[in-house]
């Protein structure tokens, strides 16, 4: 597919990857030659069955105007047994980020990172002092909750976020741990828990925390819809919490701030449950395999998850954006590299759970990218085989890297040039990396938790000077 002119695009996009329908343009028109890793999508929802049915109502969905807000919420209440006085619908959970932004974040908002990116991003963008709290990478990025409270007191926050699972890396936090932490911040203006992947959960039988959050004065749980529902481009979400705070978003927000395929879709929900539930455990399922298949991969290491992606290490040496540049290019395989995302760097994806034939094609594709070869994928064994990481191809001497066959390189071969010569950022030596799939054990930890570690950048100047000064 094409080469140059849709890797720029990732280049010139800042905190979030160039979209599909501007990808598919530069690459004139060829986009369904993509296969998706990049937008966390349930790719089992609506059937083909209730895509047909949305075809045939095409005309009238487009021509005819929405139901009010008020009508659709109370639908979906229906179908979710929630009360219509709890719930406030966006066009989107980021335009309720925004809202709650403008009507509830009065001063400074604390949030772990890496996260959401609109969380760091729109409490900034209305001159709101952001604490960051740095996720350690030896922990396996997941979030320590009475560290996290000593972080907030320290700083004297006076709002706090929680995503959970956790965006990019899909770290879990235990209800009654998060039901723990929300009593020791009781005295805060505001807590968001945002719950947008939690139905791919499977941690625990009723991991949400929205009953619990109508019953207490400052707590809002944000839900998505569209990545539940495989529907992006609809563009629909809410928010539960106590009638309240529910009351004051849903007045500030338009008349018809909903679209009729919101509409639509939410009044099809009921004939199709069980289709819904079903598209969730397959995708739970997917994950399953998905992480397998990774973890034999030379190198990687893929962090826990109970969202709908994985957060994948790559091999020291290997730049994340020249990879998904690549991928893209010579295999059509879109990835989300994270250097972008406040906390994280190039050494890291996000790659969304596909279904298995899609797998195959990313395997078979960064094998040859970055190992140079292509092998035979095995099913997965009933026993956890053991690490292929003694099975990586030697180095070989390498020649001076020349301007155009870049795409016939292995990256892992690349790597070992002079830094000069392959023109990324400097790397560390590739020695005693850890099995594949293995938890890293020996990254420097900062003195204080939440403090940047001496020597850690996260590839951009303007994010290095944010997490300091947090």
């Amino acid at each position: 597919m094409a080469g140059s002119n849709v890797t720029a695009l990732f280049r010139a996009s800042t905190a979030h990857s160039p979209s599909y329908f501007t990808l598919n343009r530069a690459a004139g028109g060829e986009g369904g030659e993509i296969t998706d890793f990049c937008i966390p999508c349930n790719p089992y929802f609506p059937t083909p069955v209730m895509f047909d049915q949305l075809g045939d109502r095409l005309r009238e969905i487009l021509t005819y105007y929405p139901s009010s807000a008020d009508t659709i919420t109370a639908e979906l209440c229906q179908v979710l047994g929630l009360n219509p006085q709890t719930v406030a619908m966006g066009n989107g959970s980021t335009e309720l980020i925004t809202w709650i932004d403008h009507l509830l974040v009065k001063e400074s908002l604390a949030v772990p990172v890496p996260t959401f990116g609109r969380w760091t991003d729109q409490p900034m963008e209305t001159g709101k002092r952001v604490d960051m709290l740095l996720l350690p990478e030896a922990r396996g990025f997941g979030l320590d909750p009475e560290s996290f409270v000593q972080f907030i007191r320290s700083r004297g926050s006076r709002a706090a976020v929680i995503c959970n699972p956790n965006n990019p890396d899909g770290g879990y936090l235990p209800k009654q741990q998060l039901l723990a932490m929300l009593d020791s911040l009781q005295d805060l203006d505001l807590v968001v828990v945002d719950e947008s992947f939690l139905e791919f959960a499977d941690a625990e039988p009723e991991p949400s925390v929205a009953a619990e959050a109508v019953l207490r004065t400052n707590v809002i749980v944000l839900r998505s819809l569209g990545k539940n529902f495989g529907l992006h481009g609809v563009r629909f979400g809410y928010l539960v919490s106590n009638p309240s705070l529910a009351a004051k978003v849903r007045a500030a927000l338009p008349k018809w701030n909903l679209n009729s395929f919101a509409e639509t879709v939410v009044f099809m929900l009921k004939e199709h449950r069980q289709e819904y539930a079903e598209s969730l455990q397959q995708a739970r399922r997917d994950r399953q395999e998905m992480t397998w298949r990774l973890s034999q991969l030379p190198g990687l290491t893929i962090y826990p998850s109970q969202g709908n992606f994985l957060y994948v290490r790559l091999p020291e040496g290997v730049d994340g954006a020249v990879l998904r540049d690549r991928l893209l290019a010579e295999h059509g395989v879109l990835v989300r590299e994270c250097s972008n995302k406040v906390g994280s760097s190039s050494r890291f994806l996000r790659l969304v759970v596909r279904p298995h034939q899609d797998v195959i094609r990313l395997i078979s594709a960064m094998e040859q990218v970055l190992y140079g070869q292509r092998t035979q994928v095995a099913e997965p064994p009933p026993q956890p085989m053991a690490p292929m990481l003694a099975q990586a191809p030697a180095p070989q001497q390498q020649r001076p890297m020349r301007q155009t066959p870049m795409q016939q390189t292995p990256m892992l071969a690349l790597a070992q040039q002079p830094v000069a010569a392959r023109g990324l950022a400097p790397a560390a030596r590739q020695q005693n990396l850890p099995p594949a799939g293995a938890m890293p054990a020996a990254v420097p930890m900062p003195a204080e938790y939440g403090e940047t570690a001496a020597g850690y950048t996260s590839g951009t100047a303007a994010v290095d000077r944010l997490i300091a000064q947090a």
